[in-house]
């Protein structure tokens, strides 16, 4: 049976932050990944994004399903409002009851607002590594591109969110997964990019 895969969207968020994992997530899909992806709102209004990218969710979160995995991406949006409207701080706590939640770079403020960070370790953007060390409980790793304490992952700042998902298609999938993702997306890989400085 097919896993539920959601990605959390609001106003503000950072287009690459969800578009990135999207696409890893997507890619993984037509190469037999059992997800069943879609795009959850806090309602059916169109969202605009950081830059102005405008998107449709497919649900809003009073009707979303019970969700196998959970991304949730950042932005300004998470900076400010995500990160204090109970009902996305309810569907990210109920979503690490039952299953894996991801966050892509500020994303990690949202799950601290839901206390789902307390006690483990956990990453973000750079610019944000003093905001999330705010929240008491978190080991706030700084210079990792993600940190996975299962069911939890974190990346760090936006491109960084690509990184984690093929990097969770590996623990899912296997590392053959990963690297026919990575190969169709035409990604580098993290020793790849290393190696280019």
């Amino acid at each position: 049976m097919a896993r539920n895969l959601g990605m959390l969207i609001f106003d503000d968020v950072e287009e690459l932050d969800f578009v990135g994992p999207w696409e890893v997530f997507g890619m993984a899909v037509r190469l037999g990944a059992d997800f069943r992806p879609m795009l959850i709102a806090p309602t059916m209004d169109v969202v605009r994004s950081r830059y102005g990218l405008r998107i449709m969710p497919d649900l809003d979160i009073s009707h979303t399903p019970p969700l196998d995995i959970l991304v949730v991406p950042g932005g300004l949006g998470a900076r400010t409002f995500a990160r204090e409207d109970p009902e996305i701080l309810n569907l990210v706590h109920h979503a690490a009851r039952r299953g894996w939640v991801v966050s892509v770079c500020t994303g990690a403020l949202i799950l601290a607002a839901a206390g789902v960070l307390k006690g483990r370790r956990a990453t973000t953007h750079a610019s944000a590594l003093d905001t999330l060390r705010e929240t008491p409980g978190i080991e706030v790793v700084k210079g990792e591109r993600w940190v996975i304490e299962e069911p939890i992952a974190t990346s760090a700042g936006v491109s960084a969110g690509i990184d984690l998902a093929l990097e969770l298609l590996a623990r899912w999938f296997g590392d053959e997964m990963k690297k026919r993702v990575a190969q169709q997306i035409e990604w580098p890989s993290v020793e790849t990019k290393a190696a280019l400085q």
